[in-house]
């Protein structure tokens, strides 16, 4: 009895509201009376309705704070553009209040509402008025006005035990200081040419050797931090150097895990997520059971799995063509996303890194964790068609009943033998049903390709929003226009299926999905691709850094199926995460990433550049 009183104290006062904890594998369900049944408590309020104007954000189109006359009344929350419209019953949108999940912000009187298929921001004017309806036999009203909003006063009462939203700043992390192969850059992520050294060692060997401090070496390393974490140096560890040939034969690689999925089960998901409603996830310690074998660094090698459609724009001498294979690769990054909605990837550490080498499709990949706090990570890939970079950092908020992934950096690909420099902004990720059901994703906003060396054009792509009562579902629509704005191509189709372009019924697929694996339900929803990305064979032991994410033993016990293991050694890695960051802070030293650097990137003709 004493729990569960203690529990009760959380539980916001809303009409709808039903509260489900998991302890000891025992379900524990309490209701609060929806007020009007029959044997109902006697002495049960109905609230006053309300209405007035608030702001509602929109996303796109026509980003930004829009005015909105709702009206609240029995838990039913309505709006419209104006009162008007809403006095004739044209509605742009009905809530069911109590079956959603609200976030308050004070200070900002702001408003979040989780519908589970929509997450609404709505936000009070200051100079609002409100009116409070008292409804009489007769079916007159009399109006009050107040100055203080009563949605909010009533929200903030029944919602006082969430959370704020933390805001962090963002870091632009751009360019390789070294070379990823034996040839020298002509075009390096540096502001000069002179910045970009020679260098005849291939990139998966260069770790730094201008430092022998334990503090930016040996922390960093996974299979001995115990042993070397304080050490003054670490010889006997020294990243091991070998060499390339570009005529190594094609290597046979793995088809499935080794192990399925353990599921989630007996995790209770609200119980950890319940006190971060609104905040920035990426800070919170989840439990290895929500994690998949494979890492954030690993995710951005995984946008590449269509890497030929960039071969193929770099032998096309159209520019507006080369312009719509582009876009494509930018929208087929998202198509693994479709069937792994269950699940997140780890957390990269400080200082850990990923390569990956593809002489079946001509690449050569690296990443690196470059920042803790916020958490940044940097790639570069190098083909001889094209090159592919980015700096990324997410912030994944919870809003109650979805979580939201919003991505902040940019992504860029460059094609040597036009001189083309393309960038790209990433679209709003949502997953749906993060407590019951079936989890889903989407993907919605607008997404800019642009050429910076040259304005003779560019293409916008629109992830469309779902809708509740629509059956299309992952649809995109994009055009590719000239200097002048005329529409020269147009892309259409589903992000996680195919694009098509022209139109129809003369249009032509320009991309189609791979076929999923057999099976591919019970290990995470890999696509064959991602199956790969985390394969050690014996033969890459002796060349990888120990930094490198196929060495964390926590990730390599997941796909192993050995949980328990996993996140003894997860929490293991955290530790020595903070107390390596302590170290540094009493040293007065930061950390310096070892393939990556800072830099100001010129762009010849450009102006829209941060």
């Amino acid at each position: 009895q004493k729990k569960k009183k203690k529990k009760d104290r959380f539980l916001p006062s809303s009409r709808h509201i039903f509260y489900n904890d998991l302890v000891l594998a025992d379900t524990l369900t309490l209701w609060e009376i929806v007020e009007g049944l029959r044997g109902g408590p006697a002495n049960i309020q109905e609230p006053e309705s309300q209405e007035g104007y608030l702001l509602k954000r929109r996303k796109w189109p026509m980003k930004g704070w829009h005015k909105r006359y709702f009206v609240l009344e029995k838990g039913i929350l309505k709006y419209s553009k104006r009162e008007a419209d809403l006095r004739k019953g044209k509605l742009h949108g009905c809530i069911d209040a109590g079956l959603s999940v609200m976030t308050i912000k004070k200070k900002a009187m702001c408003i979040d509402l989780d519908t589970e298929d929509n997450i609404y921001h709505l936000k009070v004017h200051t100079h609002t008025h409100t009116h409070t309806h008292t409804h009489t036999h007769t079916h007159t009203h009399t109006h009050t006005h107040t100055h203080t909003h009563p949605f909010i006063l009533l929200w903030i009462k029944a919602s006082q035990w969430m959370g704020f939203i933390s805001r962090k700043s963002e870091q632009k992390w751009m360019g390789v200081v070294k070379s990823l192969s034996q040839r020298r850059f002509s075009q390096p992520f540096c502001s000069s040419n002179q910045d970009c050294p020679d260098t005849s060692r291939p990139l998966v060997h260069q770790a730094s050797n201008d430092s022998k401090t334990s503090i930016t070496d040996s922390m960093s390393e996974f299979f001995d931090a115990h042993e070397y974490f304080l050490s003054s140096s670490s010889s006997e560890n020294e990243v091991r150097y070998g060499v390339y040939s570009s005529s190594e034969p094609l290597v046979r690689r793995r088809s499935t895990l080794p192990s399925p999925s353990p599921g989630c089960g007996g995790v209770s998901v609200w119980n950890i997520l319940r006190n971060n409603i609104g905040k920035d996830l990426s800070k919170v310690a989840m439990p290895v059971q929500l994690n998949e074998p494979i890492n954030t660094l690993q995710r951005l090698c995984e946008e590449l799995e269509y890497s030929e459609l960039l071969d193929t724009a770099s032998h096309t001498q159209d520019p507006h063509q080369r312009m719509v294979y582009v876009a494509t690769f930018a929208v087929s990054a998202y198509a693994s996303s479709y069937h792994r909605a269950g699940s997140k990837p780890f957390n990269p550490v400080l200082g850990e890194t990923y390569e990956c080498s593809r002489t079946d499709k001509g690449f050569r990949f690296i990443a690196e964790q470059v920042s803790h706090h916020p958490p940044v990570s940097a790639c570069h890939c190098d083909s001889k068609n094209f090159t592919f970079s980015q700096d990324m950092r997410w912030k994944n908020k919870f809003w109650g009943k979805s979580m939201e992934i919003v991505p902040m950096g940019t992504t860029h690909v460059t094609l040597p033998a036009f001189g083309d420099h393309y960038e790209w902004n990433k679209v709003t990720s949502c997953i749906h049903n993060i407590l019951s059901g079936q989890r889903w994703i989407e993907h919605y906003g607008e997404m800019t390709v642009r050429n910076l060396n040259s304005d003779g054009c560019q293409c916008k792509v629109t992830f469309v929003k779902a809708k509740s009562w629509s059956s299309t579902v992952n649809e995109i629509e994009g055009v590719v226009t000239d200097a002048d704005g005329r529409v020269v191509h147009s892309i259409f189709g589903k992000w996680h299926d195919s694009l098509y372009q022209g139109d129809p019924p003369m249009s032509t697929c320009i991309w189609r999905a791979n076929p999923m694996p057999l099976a591919h339900e019970q290990y995470y929803g890999f696509t064959k691709f991602a199956v790969e990305l985390n394969e050690l064979a014996p033969d890459l032991r002796a060349l990888l850094p120990p930094t490198d994410t196929r060495f964390r033993p926590d990730q390599r016990m997941l796909e192993e199926g050995n949980v328990d293991g996993a996140e003894e050694q997860k929490q293991r890695l955290e530790q020595l995460q903070r107390e390596r960051r302590q170290v540094l802070q009493d040293n007065n030293l930061t950390h310096k990433p070892r393939f990556f650097r800072y830099v100001t990137l010129l762009v010849k003709s450009c102006t829209n550049v941060n």
